[in-house]
């Protein structure tokens, strides 16, 4: 028997306080896929199944109860952030040239390149067409302006593939574009429908950003230990991929000319081997950038825990807590 994992357990007690929101909001999902053309719901159930731990829609709801929400807007919304991020994940694994997601088949595949790109398409428009039914134009505006920012930082990344010269500022503004902005945005329009004060909202998207900062941040590090089989990444796929992420960024600057050499030479390679993979991890561990890496995702982490400590005490707000938690010992 599997045991469970003090994150795991961490995110079970936030997704006990929101069960019948969650439940609401995956089968509004479901419903969304619908389409009389057979491709579009096959495709997306795949992705859609493929699981996640569906943070996004998990802090719409939960910061939306957090501030007592009256309607059921709160459970659109998190419908339409999860259709957006699957949408985006769709078109990045084409993007990327990703064979794999959580350990199985990518859908473009299974399919094609065509129809992954195509369906993303369906599943913003499904996600824009739930954003308008709450009547709420500062939550279109908010998770339009979100949908935008994060394709900037998805072309901002493309365009520093393979940059061994790229500074760790500049890396940061890459994350809180493509993975920082749906996070703030979730918790935002969550607050939105719940009559959140000017306050507050600037609260939960200050959250929310220091939130997604430091899961990637954890992310870009287990890419490294051998632990990013946890969240259905093969080990090494960023430095494959030409992702120049923190780890490596710190190793780098740490590193003597011999070193420099050979960052500047793996990748300026077409292709990178496991040669290369295991060479770049013992630089890594050299400079111990892993833990530096850790390190900087924990100050994220903490200041997301004392903005989030600044709205009343509740259930759903020690939830939150739980759920920083779970973000920060993913990589135990």
């Amino acid at each position: 028997m599997e045991k469970t994992s003090k994150a795991d357990l961490s995110l079970a007690n936030l997704k006990k306080l929101i069960e019948k929101e969650f439940i609401e909001t995956d089968k509004l999902i479901k419903n969304q896929i619908n389409s009389d053309i057979d491709r579009i719901p096959a495709l997306s159930k795949h992705i859609i199944d493929l699981g996640g731990k569906r943070l996004r829609p998990i802090l719409t709801l939960s910061c939306a109860k957090m501030l007592k929400v009256k309607n059921k807007n709160h459970i659109k919304l998190a419908a339409a952030v999860e259709l957006l991020h699957t949408a985006t994940l769709l078109h990045d694994d084409v993007v990327d040239e990703s064979n794999y997601r959580r350990g199985k088949k990518t859908s473009h595949i299974l399919w094609d390149n065509k129809s992954s790109i195509l369906v993303g398409d369906f599943l913003l428009g499904k996600a824009f067409q739930l954003m308008v039914e709450t009547k709420s134009l500062e939550c279109l505006q908010i998770l339009s302006n979100a949908a935008s920012i994060i394709a900037e930082g998805e072309v901002f990344q493309l365009v520093e593939t393979n940059n061994v010269k790229i500074k760790k500022n500049k890396y940061i503004k890459i994350i809180e574009s493509k993975t920082a902005a749906l996070f703030s945005s979730a918790c935002v329009v969550g607050g939105i429908v719940s009559g959140a004060n000017k306050t507050q909202k600037k609260n939960l998207f200050d959250f929310g950003k220091n939130l997604g900062t430091a899961f990637q941040l954890i992310d870009d590090a287990m890419d490294y230990d051998g632990l990013s089989s946890k969240m259905g990444k093969n080990n090494g796929d960023d430095f494959f991929d030409g992702k120049i992420t923190l780890p490596v960024i710190l190793a780098i600057k740490d590193s003597d000319k011999e070193e420099k050499d050979f960052w500047e030479k793996v990748f300026n390679k077409e292709v990178r081997n496991k040669s290369d993979l295991k060479k770049a991890k013992k630089i890594i561990k050299e400079k111990n950038t892993i833990n530096k890496t850790l390190k900087l995702a924990n100050v994220y982490g903490n200041n997301a825990k004392k903005i989030i400590l600044k709205f009343e005490s509740n259930l759903m707000r020690d939830g939150l807590i739980d759920l920083v938690n779970f973000s920060l010992i993913r990589n135990h």
